[in-house]
């Protein structure tokens, strides 16, 4: 029925909540592809060039990093072995930027053909503060879209 199952993960234990649901899915679907995403902090940091007869100033050159990249392959390694021991097909990616835009973006690009995310259960203020990145995806994406309640989620 699925070809290539997007599952964006922020880390969080609320998030996880869908990977039974995406085990289910992708088992359904003989030969469906997972494709857990991170998305990280985009930064601008400096590194420091070889020639040490300039001045340190004169050394640094920019240079764009995931903030937490690093943390983020780590863990989605970790989720990865968990689903193959399933004998579910995975592959993971790490993205950089802001994360609603970047899920959405490579959901197009990559022809995914289903979304599966967790709703964080935000209400209220919090949710006018923080934002709703499950909504954006919602609203931006053309793909369908299965949202989990977290458990203890506020009105679950």
């Amino acid at each position: 029925m699925y070809k290539k199952i997007l599952v964006p993960l922020d880390g969080s234990k609320l998030a996880e909540c869908v990977l039974p649901h995406v085990g289910n899915l992708a088992t359904c679907s003989a030969g469906a592809e997972v494709v857990l995403v991170s998305v990280t902090e985009r930064i601008t940091g400096f590194r420091v060039m070889d020639d040490s007869s300039q001045p340190l100033g004169e050394r640094l050159a920019p240079e764009a990093v995931g903030k937490q990249e690093k943390a983020a392959r780590k863990y989605l390694g970790r989720i990865a072995k968990d689903l193959e021991a399933k004998g579910i097909k995975v592959l993971t990616e790490v993205l950089l930027g802001q994360p609603a835009e970047e899920i959405t973006f490579f959901a197009t690009n990559e022809g995914c053909d289903l979304i599966v995310m967790a709703s964080h259960g935000r209400s209220g203020p919090s949710r006018w503060a923080h934002g709703s990145v499950a909504e954006k995806v919602f609203r931006a994406n053309c793909a369908p879209l299965l949202m989990v309640r977290a458990p203890g989620c506020a009105g679950a």
